[in-house]
């Protein structure tokens, strides 16, 4: 399956015009790999380069890891990188995750990265500081554990992102369809929608989301369950109308036992006035 979603990016992204060199000259792989922090920690040590490409748009660019221990602190190489990833962002630097694709020699490894220069910066690149790049089981410099969009972020560019959705309790189906609209991405919270939405149309108002309070039980006590209301509290950051909090439920259904959990989005939006219909 990984060969094939490879090859799928590949002909696509070809077939778009966004990879401009010859296969031999970026050393096409056709194998993603999901590989954990603890290998590509000694894969890319400190100071080494290779290129970033964006699952999303197809644009790549060159960096250099500089520094790093929970996840890689890395820099654009020049001011001509440093302008394409920004392009990738809309020309607005963005702490949101984007699935990238980690490319060192032949191969091609799946990774997440935020878009927001911060801390120190070595390299004359007109970036302000650095930037993060996650790999599996990569972490925040104050978590003990991944942080969720990155991973999800993680798990699409590797292709392995609607098997996690599928198999998800309802607990993690939650938690992804909010790290989904904080990162305005429909490919996260559309598989896990019980309703088709305009995405293009209510993602970009979602300026920032937050799931403030979630109960949490034990998923063996929802073997037999086909629905299923959980008591949440969401602090929204809405376009055009500023913060707002949310005390309600999200509902949730599955058709079988053996189907995955899904969100009754329309409904949670309508409650939320996200949504008019």
């Amino acid at each position: 399956m990984k060969t094939i979603h490879a090859i799928i990016i590949f002909i696509v992204l070809f077939a778009a015009g966004a990879i401009h060199t010859a296969a031999a000259e970026e050393g096409i792989s056709w194998q993603i790999e999901m590989i954990p922090w603890e290998e590509v920690n000694g894969i890319l040590p400190k100071y080494s380069k290779f290129t970033v490409l964006d699952v999303e748009t197809g644009k790549k660019f060159k960096v250099q890891r500089r520094a790093g221990s929970h996840h890689a602190d890395v820099q654009p190489l020049d001011a001509k990188e440093t302008k394409v990833m920004k392009s990738i962002y809309g020309g607005k630097w963005s702490w949101k995750r984007r699935a990238i694709i980690v490319i060192n020699g032949n191969q091609w490894i799946a990774a997440s990265m935020h878009g927001m220069p911060h801390g120190g910066g070595a390299l004359k690149n007109n970036f302000p500081g650095h930037f993060c790049i996650h790999f599996y089981g990569s972490t925040t410099h104050r978590t003990n554990y991944m942080d969720l969009s990155h991973k999800l972020m993680i798990l699409k560019a590797a292709g392995k992102l609607d098997g996690y959705l599928y198999k998800a309790n309802p607990y993690e189906v939650i938690s992804a369809f909010m790290a989904g609209l904080k990162q305005q991405d429909s490919k996260i919270v559309q598989p896990i929608s019980l309703q088709p939405l305009p995405w293009n149309q209510i993602l970009p108002i979602i300026e920032n989301v937050r799931l403030s309070a979630m109960p949490v039980f034990p998923a063996e006590d929802l073997t037999g369950e086909l629905s299923l209301e959980v008591p949440v509290e969401v602090d929204w950051f809405i376009k055009n109308r500023g913060r707002l909090h949310f005390r309600g439920s999200i509902y949730l259904v599955r058709y079988s036992q053996a189907d995955p959990w899904k969100v009754d989005n329309k409904r949670f939006f309508k409650e939320n006035k996200l949504v008019n219909e």
